[in-house]
């Protein structure tokens, strides 16, 4: 099968039907579920820490527990090669079904799991395990959706990929709302004690739910009308075939991977700590800019069908450049209202945010989407968003000014621009019908 097209000029793009709907859908419940407890541990790092990395020094622990996030982080590359490969290789259906599966388990093992105070070493060990499981099937979870969506609407593929990223921003967006009705709900020390476990339980009854709901997904069309003829081996053969467009992916995912990792990782506690806003306005701030972003990808998406997905991710990167380091400024001297300025930037983010994983799925075709997917986007991922907060931290201390960390997602969408040149003129955003 030859890479994705669009549609000829002046044909009617059609609309989903119902089927689709319920395809993409399903597809989606997993991805809202993963960065729902990726947040969710974050959100409640420090009490985690007290509670299984007891140490004389509260920084010691604090800064284990937060070790245990990067390692889930890390897992990624790893998971996505893993699940793209078995994807590519015996189907999507299995993969999608079974890494959900072994994210609830670990979901519902970390709330229930028993202190250190009660099993010793075991219990800090038992955490990074679990966690690790989360990581390996968070690194499939997102590829696999995109994969599916645009198999099963391949006329709609940009629609189809805006609707599963509003559902991971969903996820995000619930994690909040869970947090705080937690911490409205419960005195300070039993959110310390258990509140944190409700969170995680919570996160399990939900996926429960949407396992239940996956496992009547059907098998991709795509897949099926391979015939049987799936490649062995996946791996080998993107690399040895599709090489460039691995790279070029992993270029076009780099802005998502730069704002996104400075947005959630950096930005939140420096503009409480160093910026010295009040943290009630920043959650208002952030919560809106989810808002925004959401409604924008979905515009975004939606009109990838129609105008070719490179030219909307090169407004979209091209805008971040322009404008980030302006309103970073802003932010850092309080020139402007801060939930005017996320969302703002949300708002132009949001192209890209729409478009990347219809653009990401069109660059392979089917005999290796999954894996192509999955090892272009989680390598973005772990290098760029993973090391946000530390580069941010460093921009700031060689260059003295609050606002340099902009530097870093202007860097990151500079790299997406430029690759947006790169993409083939007949490559994203609509798939040829199965």
């Amino acid at each position: 099968m030859t890479h994705a097209t669009y549609p000829l000029s002046g044909q009617a793009t059609p609309s989903l039907n119902k089927a689709q709907w319920r395809i993409i859908f399903l597809a989606s419940l997993g991805g809202s579920l993963e960065f729902y407890d990726f947040i969710i541990y974050g959100i409640f790092v420090q009490y985690i820490s007290a509670q299984f990395f007891p140490a004389n020094d509260p920084y010691v622990s604090l800064i284990l527990s937060f070790s245990v996030l990067a390692l889930g982080f890390l897992a990624r590359p790893f998971g996505g090669a893993v699940l793209g490969i078995l994807g590519d290789r015996y189907g999507r259906r299995p993969v999608f079904i079974g890494s959900l599966g072994l994210t609830t388990l670990a979901t519902i093992a970390i709330g229930l799991l028993p202190n250190y105070q009660s099993w010793g070493i075991a219990a800090p060990l038992l955490l990074v395990a679990f966690r690790l499981v989360q990581g390996i099937c968070l690194g499939g979870e997102l590829p696999g959706a995109v994969t599916y969506a645009v198999e099963a609407a391949p006329a709609r593929a940009g629609l189809a990929c805006g609707f599963i990223i509003f559902c991971v921003n969903v996820g995000v967006l619930i994690a909040t709302l869970v947090n705080l009705g937690i911490q409205y709900a419960l005195p300070p020390q039993d959110v310390a004690d258990y509140g944190w476990r409700i969170a995680f339980l919570l996160g399990g009854v939900i996926g429960l739910v949407s396992f239940a709901l996956r496992r009547k997904l059907e098998e991709s069309p795509e897949f099926v009308n391979l015939h049987g003829k799936a490649t062995r081996h996946p791996l080998r053969e993107l690399m040895r075939h599709h090489g460039r467009s691995v790279l070029v992916a992993a270029g076009v995912a780099a802005i998502i991977a730069g704002f996104n990792g400075m947005l959630y990782g950096f930005v939140p506690a420096f503009l409480v700590k160093t910026l010295h806003y009040p943290a009630p306005d920043v959650a208002l701030a952030m919560t809106v800019a989810l808002v925004v972003s959401s409604v924008g990808l979905i515009l975004a998406g939606w009109a990838g069908d129609f105008v070719p997905g490179r030219l909307i991710l090169r407004a979209g990167s091209l805008g971040l450049v322009v404008v980030v380091i302006p309103l970073f400024a802003l932010m850092a001297n309080h020139g402007a209202s801060i939930v005017l300025v996320l969302s703002l930037l949300s708002l132009v983010f949001s192209l890209a945010s729409g478009i990347w994983p219809s653009i990401l799925a069109g660059l392979f075709p089917t005999q290796v989407r999954f894996t192509g997917i999955a090892l272009s986007y989680n390598v973005s991922v772990t290098l760029l968003s993973g090391f946000a907060p530390l580069a941010a931290t460093a921009l700031i201390a060689q260059t003295g000014m609050n606002s340099a960390p902009a530097l870093y997602i202007a860097a990151s969408a500079a790299l997406t621009f430029w690759c947006s040149f790169l993409i083939p003129a007949r490559s994203a955003s609509a798939l040829p019908p199965a």
